[in-house]
């Protein structure tokens, strides 16, 4: 059975690859999702996987489908490196920043959208997270105050409207990771991680990295010494890791935060967690529908493009 639409919106992470067919008047009219992210594909390997993709998809014009990208697939190792937007930036400019690669068939026009980086008060770069924040700005018109986009790398934006104004990249997620499975701390974390005493560990960890958000790393050792001298179990040694860092990114970002709830963009649990922190530091967060919000993103830079 052929999918006929009259494009698609496609997010290309690291990971994963979703897509979705959009109709003439913005309904969806289908979900698709592969395991192949840009980490696992070469670039040559990219028009094939979303060939595979959008197999029996075409368009209702008759033309050839178009087919718009946020996210990885612009990097500088992903399909065709899509040169960023300098903030401070009208997010309203990214469609008419696109690259377009070669899809390998006649009927797919593939355009990949750009990026953004900063050069002005540190150094730093996005993709994929900006398409989030052109939804954001499409959801929730005269929005102005900041954005926290919890993640592998957390992003903390300053938006203006449909502008970026400045932002900032915090690794918590790849932190944690590296500190669980290659530091002195994994002799901490063998075992149950989800058991009962990890909400308690996170509380007592978030308490820490928000009180003192400049005594991370000596901090950090605390998980250690905390199952060989008062017998933490790793869930509870897992929960104290997790909250320390957030609760120091949190923490570390306290003199940006307004008196308006802060909107969160990602995944439900994970940004549970920092609405968690954001209220233990006196603040509030909104949790955001990350997929509507890039397919308001997607939806809004083709628009303006056109």
């Amino acid at each position: 059975m052929t999918d006929t639409v009259d494009w698609v919106a496609i997010d290309w992470g690291t990971s994963n690859l979703r897509g979705w067919g959009i109709a003439a008047d913005g309904a969806v009219l289908f979900e698709k999702s592969s395991p192949k992210g840009m980490g696992k594909l070469t670039r040559e390997e990219f028009p094939m996987a979303l060939s595979e993709l959008l197999e029996d998809v075409s368009s209702t014009r008759g033309t050839p489908l178009d087919v718009l990208i946020c996210g990885m697939a612009g990097a500088r190792q992903g399909w065709l490196e899509a040169p960023y937007l300098e903030a401070p930036t009208d997010l309203r400019d990214l469609g008419r920043g696109a690259v377009f690669p070669d899809a390998g068939r006649s009927d797919i026009k593939a355009a990949i959208l750009p990026g953004v980086c900063q050069r002005n008060g540190g150094d730093n770069v996005m993709r994929g997270e900006e398409t989030q924040l052109l939804g954001l700005a499409s959801l929730q018109p005269g929005y102005s105050g900041m954005v926290c986009m919890p993640g592998t790398h957390s992003k903390w934006a300053q938006l203006s409207g449909t502008r970026i104004e400045r932002f900032s990249t915090a690794m918590t997620g790849e932190l944690f990771e590296l500190l669980r499975t290659h530091s002195v701390l994994r002799h901490s974390l063998g075992g149950d991680l989800e058991g009962p005493g990890r909400k308690e560990g996170f509380a007592a960890g978030a308490e820490a990295g928000l009180a003192h958000p400049e005594q991370l790393l000596g901090t950090l050792f605390e998980v250690r010494a905390g199952s060989l001298l008062s017998g933490r179990q790793p869930d509870w040694c897992a929960g104290y890791l997790s909250g320390l860092l957030i609760g120091t990114e949190v923490g570390s970002n306290r003199h940006l935060m307004g008196n308006e709830p802060i909107p969160l963009i990602g995944s439900p649990a994970l940004c549970a967690l920092y609405a968690d922190v954001l209220a233990m530091a006196g603040a509030s967060g909104a949790p955001q529908d990350a997929t509507q919000i890039v397919l308001a993103g997607l939806k809004a830079a083709r628009s303006n493009a056109a």
